[in-house]
Parts: structure tokens; C-alpha cells; sequence
């Protein structure tokens, strides 16, 4: 298969598979967005979903925020990690969006990698999913995927990122995204991968991992 046969192969398999593709974390608008996005950063979606129903219950604006000191917030957000650098974080930014833009979340990725805690990555999914503004949030599904996939070097996100968007039509990076994150955590996992079931790495996965796998289960 050339590269672009590759790409329309997982396009079509990844549309048939989620025709409707849910966003992971529990959010009603940009800002409880913005939040469990930054929270999410090196925890899971399933906890990061079980500590915002209790920080939204106390503030789910930024003007509430601020009405809480960056300890409570930490108390509340400490199960996810990396809570004294998030809580900061929380209680800086919404200072900044009441200061800045209104108590509302900036639709400008300059604007939002300049808040507290902020990145690349979690402006992308807001900017994706809060707005509907095309971006192409690298995770490290995503990451691994299309290194298997043989569609980027894998050397780094920032470079998986530029191979992605590269590669796949513009329209579709949103969903995409998506895609790619629920196809790795069922079909493609880091640990316990079965690849029979993963249909797409299977077909045109990168020969170098094909090989190492088919080695590794000889040797079990």
C-alpha cells in the first residue's frame, strides 16, 4: 500500500468503527472543558471524570473559581496528580479570563498556551472540541499509533503532530483525533495488545513492529 492507500484505509476503517465518536471528558462549556483538559495531563479521563463533578459542584466559572484559594482546589484535585502545579494553575487562569477576556475561554491558540499550565496539547483539544476549530491533539495513543502505523518517525509529539496534519484532509482532523484516541485504547493498547483484534496495524502496520511482536509472542 503507498502512504496515501494507508491513510484512506484508516480514515474509512476508524469511520465505520465510530460513527459517532463521544469526547472523553465530562465538560457543559469551554471553561469546565479547559479545566478537565489541564487536569487530564499524565492521569486518565475515567479519574479526571470522577474529580469534576466535585470541583464543578463548588465552581464551574471562573468568577467562583477565584472565590477559592488555591489550597481547597488542591484538596479537591489531588486524586489526578500533579495537583499543587494544576491547582495554581486553575486559580491563575481564571484570574486571567475575568482580567483578560470576560471570565470567557479565548477560540485563539496563542491566547490560551499563554495561561498558567496550559500547553500545546490541551489548547489544541479546546480549540477542537470546545470550538470546532480544526487542531490535531497528539496523546499518547496517537503518538504510538501512527508510529506503528508507519505514518510518523514517533520521535517526538510535536513532530507526530506535523506528520498528522500533513497527512489527513484538514475537514476531518477533529474527529480524527477522536478516532485514533478510542481505536488505541480498544483495539491498539500499549500493554495487553492483542493483534488479531487490531485490525488497522495489522494491515498496514510498520514491519519493524509487526516483526518485534510476532517475536515477542514466540518467546512467551
Amino acid at each position: 500500500m503507498t502512504k496515501s492507500e494507508k491513510v484512506g484505509f484508516v480514515i474509512e476503517t476508524l469511520k465505520e468503527l465510530y460513527p459517532q465518536i463521544p469526547i472523553p471528558l465530562d465538560h457543559k462549556d469551554p471553561y469546565t472543558l479547559l479545566i478537565a483538559v489541564l487536569l487530564s495531563a499524565q492521569s486518565t479521563d475515567v479519574r479526571v471524570n470522577q474529580i469534576t463533578p466535585l470541583l464543578f459542584e463548588i465552581a464551574d466559572n471562573p468568577y467562583d473559581m477565584i472565590k477559592h484559594s488555591v489550597e481547597e482546589i488542591r484538596e479537591i484535585i489531588k486524586p489526578v496528580g500533579l495537583s499543587p502545579m494544576k491547582s495554581k494553575g486553575i486559580h491563575g487562569l481564571s484570574h486571567i479570563l475575568i482580567d483578560k477576556y470576560d471570565g470567557k475561554v479565548p477560540a485563539d491558540f496563542e491566547a490560551l498556551e499563554s495561561l498558567p499550565a496550559v500547553g500545546h496539547k490541551t489548547a489544541s483539544v479546546v480549540m477542537a472540541q470546545a470550538f470546532n476549530i480544526p487542531a490535531f491533539p497528539v496523546d499518547t495513543h496517537i503518538h504510538r499509533l501512527l508510529y506503528r502505523w508507519g505514518l510518523s518517525t514517533g520521535k517526538n509529539v510535536v513532530q507526530t503532530e506535523k506528520d498528522a496534519k500533513r497527512l489527513f484532509p484538514k475537514d476531518l482532523w477533529n474527529e480524527l483525533h477522536l478516532q485514533i484516541i478510542w481505536y488505541g485504547r480498544q483495539y491498539s493498547p500499549a500493554r495487553g495488545w492483542d493483534l488479531e483484534k487490531d485490525i488497522i496495524t495489522k494491515t498496514i502496520g510498520r514491519k519493524s513492529v509487526l516483526k518485534a511482536y510476532y517475536k515477542s509472542k514466540k518467546k512467551a
